[in-house]
C-alpha cells in the first residue's frame, strides 16, 4: 500500500464515528497507531481537556513507564498545553528552545530518549477539545508537510469526536422525549380511569394523582400505572375546607 493510500484509509478511519458501538478510546489509539506510520515521528498521543479545561491523555499510544511520564508532564507544561490554549500548531525549532520554554516537560522528554514534540490544536470553529503531541527522535523538526498532515488528521478526529458526542446527546434526547411521551399516555388513562372509577372529572382525577405523587414522593408516571394496573383510588374532588372554629360557636 502506497503512503497515499494509507492516508486516504486513515480519514475514512477518522470519519467513521456513526456506528453503535463506537469506542473512543479505542478510536484515539488508532489515531496514534496511524500518526507513527504516515508521518515522520517517533510516538503520538491524544490529550483531551476535563471541563475544567486541564488536558488529560485517555489513549497513549504505548503503555511504557518513559513515555507515561513525557504524558503526565505534557498535561501540565509543553506544546499540547499551548496548542490546546491558543488553538495554534506549536512546535519547538530546537531542544534548546524547548528547554527555554517548557523545561520541566523538556526533562522527561529527554530522559524518555525523545528529542523533539510538536503539538496541533483538536478544534472545529470555536470549538477546542484538546491537542495532538507528536514525540520524535530525530534531531531535526518535522516538515512543513508533515505539520500539515498532522494538523489534518487532528481535525478529522475532533470532527469525528464531536459528530459522535453529538449522537449520543440525541439519543438521549431522544429517549428522554419518548418516555416522557409513554408517560403522558399512562397519565391520560389513568386519568380516565380515576374519573371513571370515582365519578368525577378528569381535571378533578388529574388533582388526585398529583397529590398522591407529592404525598408519597413517587413519580406522577408511576401513580397512573398503579391506578391502572394495582386498582389505586386516589381521593377525588377538591380539598376540604378547613372549619372556622371562630364562625361556629
Amino acid at each position: 500500500m502506497s503512503r497515499e493510500q494509507h492516508i486516504a484509509r486513515t480519514f475514512v478511519e477518522l470519519a467513521d464515528t456513526l456506528v453503535e458501538d463506537f469506542d473512543v478510546i479505542d478510536f484515539l489509539h488508532q489515531m496514534t497507531v496511524r500518526c507513527q506510520e504516515i508521518l515522520d515521528v517517533t510516538d503520538a498521543a491524544v490529550f483531551l481537556a476535563h471541563p475544567n479545561l486541564r488536558l488529560h491523555t485517555p489513549a497513549p499510544c504505548d503503555p511504557s513507564p518513559a513515555l507515561q511520564r513525557v504524558l503526565e508532564a505534557a498535561c501540565t507544561e509543553g506544546p499540547a498545553v499551548d496548542a490546546h490554549a491558543t488553538a495554534q500548531p506549536v512546535s519547538a525549532s530546537s531542544t534548546a528552545d524547548a528547554a527555554a520554554r517548557w523545561p520541566q516537560f523538556t526533562s522527561r522528554l529527554q530522559d524518555g530518549g525523545y528529542t523533539l514534540a510538536s503539538a496541533m490544536p483538536m478544534r472545529l470553529r470555536q470549538e477546542n477539545i484538546g491537542g495532538l503531541l507528536l514525540l520524535r527522535t530525530a534531531d531535526r523538526p518535522l516538515k512543513t508537510d508533515d505539520l500539515a498532515l498532522a494538523q489534518a488528521l487532528a481535525d478529522a478526529a475532533t470532527i469525528g469526536l464531536i459528530q459522535a458526542r453529538t449522537i449520543r446527546q440525541q439519543h438521549t434526547i431522544n429517549t428522554q422525549l419518548h418516555t416522557a411521551l409513554q408517560s403522558r399516555i399512562i397519565i391520560e388513562q389513568a386519568k380516565g380511569v380515576l374519573a371513571a372509577r370515582s365519578n368525577t372529572t378528569l381535571n378533578q382525577a388529574f388533582d388526585a394523582l398529583r397529590r398522591h405523587a407529592r404525598r408519597h414522593r413517587i413519580l406522577l408516571s408511576n401513580v397512573a400505572r398503579d391506578v391502572i394496573e394495582s386498582g389505586l383510588t386516589p381521593v377525588t374532588g377538591p380539598a376540604r375546607p378547613q372549619t372556622d372554629k371562630a364562625g361556629s360557636e
